[in-house]
């Protein structure tokens, strides 16, 4: 099974954002849902998922912030806010 790889990847570097590079350990039921679902919808890559589930996760525990928001929202609908 392929490994993700956890770099920088240009699609999801907007000119004013700062990414920040990160490796964790997934269980592997998860990494194989991850990858059938980018499969199966190849708008999706794993930064995209992993940003979304990650700014959705803070937003349901109740972290109020606007880039976030916007992040969150840009990643669900593929949309780019500029300022």
């Amino acid at each position: 099974m392929q490994e993700l790889n956890y770099e920088e990847n240009s699609k999801v570097i907007n000119n004013k954002d700062e990414v920040i590079s990160f490796k964790c350990e997934l269980q592997e039921n998860l990494q194989k849902a991850m990858k059938e679902f980018v499969e199966k919808h190849p708008n999706w890559d794993q930064y995209r998922i992993l940003q979304a589930a990650i700014a959705g996760f803070l937003m349901q525990k109740g972290f109020q912030n606007r880039d976030l928001t916007r992040l969150y929202i840009g990643n669900m609908f593929s949309m780019n806010f500029k300022d």
